[in-house]
């Protein structure tokens, strides 16, 4: 079910200007970006464990796709850890 956007129409037009700027644009932009690379990486494990005769991905596997606990993954600072 399609979730609503503030300031959308139904068919995706929107009235006036946007109230995000180029900037938040922009970050909204690299964590997407983000997200698709993970979702990737992840789907790259899954087909890997798949070939291997595994049944699912353990979660220690997906942490270490992900890169859970790595240096630097908890500084708010650190560029995977973009916000809007």
């Amino acid at each position: 079910m399609p979730v609503p956007v503030p300031g959308s129409r139904p068919g995706g037009s929107r009235s006036g200007g946007s109230s995000r700027g180029p900037r938040s644009s922009a970050v909204q932009d690299q964590i997407a970006l983000a997200e698709i690379e993970m979702c990737g990486d992840l789907m790259i494990a899954a087909a890997a464990a798949e070939l291997a005769g595994e049944e699912r991905l353990s979660t220690a596997r997906i942490d270490e796709v992900l890169r859970v606990g790595e240096p630097g993954r908890d500084d708010p600072a650190h560029p995977s850890r973009a916000r809007c």
